[in-house]
């Protein structure tokens, strides 16, 4: 059974594993996690869950277990400053627990900017996946058992999926929709998600709460169908009624919350891959990077949204709070939720410490490609998204925040 935390809705779905093959792939880090640059298995870190270990060691932090179900996830979420509204609800089978994971007792999974934490009722651990500033994605478990002295601990062994051609080879997030099957003999299919993959192919596995959520998407069905269903996706405001709440923190799986992480995560990951080429000296690969994730933050082939989306935890307002404001007020992490995800299209992404500890020249190269599209334009297709008013008032968001 594997140790490690897939933040997808089928364990190991198309994951494929790093080896010759990966050197000839374009797109991907080609180099190894512990190349002397890197040193991803021994060197420092600095991310927010060893951060918290450390102040547990010390005394300066403690852990409060509840018997209800959820053992200390309240009181980790808390510690790493989790809204409760984030939670997502996966009820396709996956990670290590996935056998007590299906429709009636799906995965909670809650996130903030750095840091995603999975539960599952009746589970022995809780699943951590944190953005360490300079290594990726680093994964974690804390025991579902009270104890005097809880204690974090680091499992690369979920390497076997986060390391992969999928995650751009470097260890990152995988995030994935599966559609359903005529029977549990039949193989799952389904595909990754981010910003740019259509909303009726999202969310297959998922919960999908909100007080306005997009007519057709793959959520809110069983993964079993014998006679595949049509039309319009099953509406839910809340999942209360469709399984025994007991130990879970809230009753949303907010549809806000599903848009945002759809584009973190590939987010997250183009900015370790770009951290890592920086680091390891591969001039061809740096550039390459850097335009991906330049134009990534500028949302370019975003799918999308067809129609005004509300959600309904208290996610959106969480989030949106969270922003540095402008002399306007205005901040990148404003909502538009209507035809598109943001109403300022640079991504808050650059204001996370993993975006800040790039090498500075790769910093200043993605920061300086943002700025030139924003202010002189560009005439590929890709861009057409960004009209000439937009980029003006995009532009002074950006530079007011910096």
């Amino acid at each position: 059974m594997r140790t490690g935390l897939t933040f997808a809705a089928v364990s190991g779905l198309f994951a494929a594993s790093l080896g010759a093959a990966v050197a000839q792939r374009p797109g991907v880090y080609n180099g190894s996690r512990d190349h002397e640059a890197i040193r991803y298995s021994t060197g420092p870190v600095n991310d927010e869950v060893s951060k918290l270990n450390a102040a547990l060691e010390a005394g300066r932090a403690s852990l409060t277990f509840q018997d209800d179900g959820s053992a200390y996830l309240r009181s980790v979420l808390q510690a790493l400053d989790i809204p409760v509204s984030s939670q997502m609800l996966a009820f396709a089978q996956t990670s290590a627990q996935a056998r007590q994971i299906d429709i009636d007792n799906p995965r909670a999974v809650y996130f903030n900017d750095t840091t995603t934490v999975a539960w599952v009722r009746g589970g022995d651990i809780l699943e951590f996946a944190v953005q360490d500033p300079t290594q990726g994605a680093l994964f974690f478990t804390l025991p579902m058992t009270a104890t005097e002295r809880p204690r974090f601990t680091r499992n690369d062994g979920c390497l076997e999926c986060h390391l992969s051609w999928d995650t751009l080879g470097i260890p990152g997030l995988v995030l994935q929709t599966v559609f359903p099957r005529k029977s549990d003999r039949d193989y799952a299919n389904g595909g990754f998600v981010d910003h740019r993959l259509p909303i009726d192919q999202r969310w297959g596995g998922w919960y999908v709460t909100g007080a306005q959520v997009p007519a057709r998407h793959m959520g809110n069905q069983p993964m079993i169908q014998p006679t595949p269903r049509h039309g319009p996706a099953r509406k839910l405001a809340t999942v209360r009624g469709e399984f025994d709440l007991k130990g879970y923190l809230t009753d949303t799986s907010d549809v806000v919350a599903l848009l945002v992480f759809d584009h973190q995560i590939h987010a997250g990951n183009l900015i370790t891959r770009l951290n890592w080429e920086a680091r390891a000296g591969t001039p061809a690969s740096v550039d390459e990077a850097v335009r991906e994730l330049a134009d990534y933050l500028l949302f370019v082939d975003e799918e999308p949204l067809p129609g005004k989306v509300v959600g309904s935890s208290g996610f959106a307002e969480a989030f949106a709070a969270r922003g540095k404001k402008d002399a306007d007020g205005r901040s990148l992490r404003t909502l538009r939720l209507d035809g598109r995800l943001m109403e300022y299209p640079v991504s808050y992404m650059v204001d996370t410490p993993a975006f800040r500890a790039l090498p500075d020249a790769a910093r200043e190269a993605v920061l300086t490609r943002i700025r030139k599209v924003l202010r002189d334009g560009d005439p590929a297709p890709k861009y057409a998204h960004l009209t000439p008013a937009l980029r003006k008032t995009t532009l002074a968001v950006f530079e007011g925040t910096r």
